[in-house]
């Protein structure tokens, strides 16, 4: 359970999440661990990175890095290395001002390879990321590498917007000593305004479908029909379509939902 952003979490969405994913029909081998009952792994993890002098304190705010690099609000963008060579007097004119320092890999620029099941070999540049936010929590890139390895995860399944922070991933993972698993990245499902799916955007939850009459069974087949596993006609379980998956017949571009699917709950 990600569970690190508290401001987020309700006590509810543990189990709502887990009844969703059973009712899918898909299950998960022993306890489930949550992110907030693991912090001293990655406290140990963070400063073996520190020992090893492969991070430095960053004072940047997110405003900061925009106008650095003067990117639209909103997107993704490497950080322009402003606190990398910080001197002493520059970190004390920072701490006068009350700002708590965010820790960054230093990666000095590192490039890494990886070949992905869908997408086949990709490379790409290792950006200075965060590995504790200025709350003094560590952040996802840290947690995730250090979690999959310790639950014996052999394939990370997520979608293609990930795909550059694995870069990432796999060479943090390397500085760890950790084992790195393999990796698939899907397309992701938008909106029919051709925008990342949110529960803005109609009746896209489970509750929502059930509310609207469907079973579990039909929305795993609808989903499934996206993918080219079934046809529409067909309802099927998730352990039926176990039979039929192939990684060859998945798509390589998003799907677009259309309006009718989702809109019945979007007023």
């Amino acid at each position: 359970m990600e569970d690190l952003e508290q401001s987020r979490v309700r006590p509810e969405y543990y189990d709502s999440q887990l009844e969703d994913l059973a009712a899918l029909g898909l299950d998960w081998d022993g306890p489930v661990a949550r992110q907030t009952g693991r912090l001293d792994h990655y406290e140990m993890a963070l400063a073996e990175l520190v020992d090893q002098g492969l991070t430095y304190p960053c004072y940047c705010s997110r405003r900061d890095i925009r106008e650095a690099t003067q990117a639209p609000h909103g997107q993704a963008i490497p950080y322009p290395g402003t606190c990398r060579s910080l001197s002493a007097a520059g970190e004390a004119k920072q701490i006068a001002k009350g700002r708590a320092p965010a820790i960054r890999l230093r990666a000095g620029g590192a490039t890494t390879r990886f070949t992905d099941l869908l997408h086949g070999e990709l490379a790409g540049r290792v950006d200075d990321f965060v590995l504790r936010r200025n709350d003094g929590l560590p952040a996802y890139n840290l947690a995730v590498v250090v979690d999959d390895v310790a639950q014996g995860i052999e394939l990370v399944v997520r979608g293609d917007d990930l795909i550059e922070p694995t870069f990432g991933h796999i060479y943090l993972a390397g500085l760890l000593g950790l084992t790195v698993p393999a990796y698939l990245h899907v397309p992701l499902v938008l909106a029919p305004s051709g925008e990342r799916l949110a529960k803005r955007d109609g009746a896209v939850t489970l509750a929502d479908r059930r509310e609207l009459g469907e079973t579990p069974t039909e929305v795993v087949s609808f989903l499934a029909s996206t993918l080219g596993l079934c046809d529409s006609t067909e309802t099927l379980t998730a352990k039926e379509l176990v039979e039929r998956f192939d990684i060859d017949r998945l798509p390589r571009e998003p799907h677009t939902l259309l309006a009718a699917v989702i809109a019945p709950l979007a007023g």
